[in-house]
């Protein structure tokens, strides 16, 4: 079995989000600690993200949620840290209408193949991220893509509680990868 370690986006994942509901019911995950969540700095991101994958015991498995899943593209093409694969749920697009300009640092995102496993969960009315560019992203990064239909940006206003499909789907990723 795989350590965990969850990545929310903007604003981190409130107690009603998946992956705070995730974290809560099984011990494998962990989250990876940013000093802002609301005031994102992409250096201190990336920094943050490699602390956490160095007190695993093996390589994990990430779970992004919307900006952190850009966060993974960058941390990639600047860290040799080995994961076993990404879980990279609801990517937003930087230079779409609703990209929040507190997030500017992680523009531009690296569209360089990642060096891992990574399957990408999209929706089809994500207010962060067209379907069109989401597969754009899926392509540059030779990831495998799953469309959800409508869930909106994949979070607790979504209305998904624990979000058992989301599960089932990263266990169904996570059997897949090498131990």
């Amino acid at each position: 079995m795989h350590d965990i370690i969850t990545l929310p986006g903007l604003g981190g994942s409130a107690e009603t989000h998946w992956q705070t509901l995730w974290e809560r019911n099984d011990t494998r995950f962990t989250r990876f600690q940013p000093a802002s969540w609301d005031r994102p700095e992409l250096a201190d991101w990336e920094q943050s993200l490699e602390q956490a994958i160095g007190r695993c015991a093996k390589p994990p498995v990430l779970v992004a949620h919307s900006l952190a899943c850009l966060l993974v593209a960058h941390w990639a093409t600047r860290f040799p840290s080995t994961i076993a694969g990404a879980f990279l749920v609801a990517v937003p697009d930087p230079d779409g209408a609703n990209f929040p300009a507190e997030a500017a640092a992680f523009k531009p995102v690296p569209d360089r193949t990642l060096r891992f496993p990574s399957l990408i969960i999209a929706s089809t009315d994500d207010p962060f991220g067209r379907l069109d560019k989401t597969q754009q992203r899926a392509r540059a990064w030779k990831s495998g893509l799953i469309v959800l239909g409508a869930l909106g940006h994949i979070n607790a206003s979504s209305g998904l509680g624990d979000w058992p499909q989301g599960r089932a789907l990263l266990d169904a990723f996570s059997a897949g990868l090498s131990r």
